[in-house]
């Protein structure tokens, strides 16, 4: 497969590819709309309010500015633990990014949920999220759950041909740190990923929503092409560890 083509056909939702706008809390969604939002897509593996326990998935009370897997004695993924060991906590801004794709914040990720597309789904569910953490207006010092102003971004492409060959050659740096072998002690593999994956991933590092330093540095240097390229050549591998 070396060398071939990949077309890139990927649509990022959410704060993957649209600006973001400054709102007020108060016109960022219904939460009674949200509610059910939750009962129909969420409450089959997390459960909320005064009685709620962690089950399939962790119980979301005082959700906002919480650690991702920072729940004591729930047994989160690889993934969701190594994005809470480099400092990736739920604001509004993440909180939008997961439930838009959650492989765009947390690769690995255990849940099966494959998405919300609509923006004011999300706004709605994240309202009714809100009900559940500290409020801004009642408590001043709580940290801010209102959707905060960010720099207007361009949209992500809808196809980019990713070569295959120019990636192996951009991937020096890569396997510094990613082992070719596709070994996973303490930094993940990239080997065989899914080009879609890759390229989301590499985007939510460029516009800040991960938080590890060094892979925001990296990615940031690339463009759309080269993180094609990148994501082309990288799933042309096999592990072999």
């Amino acid at each position: 497969m070396r060398g071939r083509e990949f077309l890139l056909s990927t649509v990022l939702t959410g704060a993957l590819s649209a600006p973001v706008l400054s709102q007020t809390a108060e016109t960022l969604g219904d939460p009674e709309a949200g509610l059910a939002l939750f009962r129909r897509d969420c409450a089959f593996c997390h459960q909320i309010g005064p009685e709620a326990r962690n089950a399939v998935g962790p119980q979301l009370n005082r959700i906002f500015d919480r650690g991702a897997g920072a729940i004591e004695g729930f047994r989160y993924s690889r993934g969701m633990q190594r994005m809470g060991i480099d400092g990736l906590a739920w604001t509004y801004e993440t909180l939008d990014a997961y439930l838009a794709n959650p492989r765009a914040l947390v690769s690995g990720t255990r849940m099966s949920y494959r998405g919300m597309p609509d923006a004011q789904d999300r706004h709605d569910l994240i309202a009714f999220l809100r009900r559940h953490s500290d409020q801004p207006q009642d408590i001043p010092e709580s940290a801010p759950t209102a959707l905060a102003a960010q720099p207007d971004l361009p949209p992500a492409p809808l196809g980019v041909e990713g070569d295959a060959d120019y990636g192996e050659y951009l991937s020096s740096e890569c396997v510094t740190c990613h082992q070719q072998s596709g070994a996973d002690q303490g930094i993940p593999s990239i080997v065989g990923w899914h080009p879609e994956d890759f390229v989301v991933a590499m985007r939510a590092y460029k516009q800040g929503l991960r938080p590890h330093p060094v892979m925001q540095m990296m990615a940031g240097r690339l463009d759309d092409d080269q993180i094609a390229a990148l994501a082309a050549y990288f799933a042309t591998l096999t592990p072999t560890d």
